[in-house]
């Protein structure tokens, strides 16, 4: 995968020299290039200007950004995407479908807002949530560390990620590791059995129990299996999985 990313703060992206980005990087399994583009501002370096008809702050320029992207290789075939707080909703499914793609572009933006002559140039207009951050530049990191580490190979393990919260519709089961007994908290006996049938089902009736109870609004969307279906009604019922086995 090959990552561009236009903004005026290279140096805020050093978190992506480190743990998985980092590590697909030195793989080769990603490439990741940064433009500054008010060194292609045609302006004195201006990549600013107040908005037409008036208003508060100043805007991005279109000049700069077209420019820029104009120089990066592939992009035709790339998913451009501009950091905008109106734009679509960033989740997990939304990682999965940009971790398909071979080139992403990302437009970072700064000052009030943008020429929307910008637009042409854009496919993807995401948003991380309803609040307005300083620039684009967490955003992006926000999104490419989302997206890199579902790409094939990033992660050693495919299951490493496939349980994740969100990636299968509810929330992950709790987890336990060494000691067994941790000042007085020991570790579900069904984790200790050995019996793989149980343990399948205590995970999967207590990342119901978890969506249930922090996130019922997951479930609305979610399609429920059968056994899905007896689960969340033994939870409704605060009756436990155990008394299954």
């Amino acid at each position: 995968m090959r990552i561009d990313i236009l903004t005026l703060f290279p140096e805020m992206f050093s978190p992506l020299e480190h743990s998985i980005v980092g590590k697909a990087r030195e793989k080769g399994l990603l490439e990741i290039s940064y433009h500054n583009f008010r060194e292609s501002a045609e302006k004195a370096r201006h990549v600013d200007d107040e908005p037409y008809g008036g208003g508060q702050g100043m805007l991005l320029r279109a000049q700069p950004i077209y420019d820029a992207i104009e120089a990066i290789p592939g992009r035709d075939k790339a998913r451009v995407i501009l950091l905008d707080p109106a734009g679509r909703s960033f989740d997990q499914a939304y990682a999965e479908e940009l971790s398909q793609e071979e080139n992403l572009i990302f437009i970072c933006g700064h000052y009030e807002g943008y020429d929307e002559r910008i637009k042409p140039l854009v496919t993807d207009e995401i948003s991380l949530g309803d609040y307005v951050l300083t620039g684009g530049e967490l955003a992006a990191m926000t999104i490419i560390d989302a997206t890199v580490r579902l790409v094939p190979q990033v992660i050693g393990k495919e299951s490493s990620h496939t349980d994740d919260s969100f990636s299968s519709g509810l929330l992950e089961y709790p987890q336990y590791t060494r000691p067994y007994d941790f000042r007085g908290m020991t570790v579900p006996n069904v984790l200790m059995s050995g019996h793989h049938e149980h343990i399948r089902q205590w995970r999967l009736f207590q990342s119901l129990k978890k969506t249930l109870i922090r996130r019922p609004d997951l479930l609305e969307s979610y399609s429920l299996s059968k056994e899905e279906e007896k689960f969340l009604q033994m939870i409704q019922e605060n009756r436990e999985i155990e008394e299954l086995f």
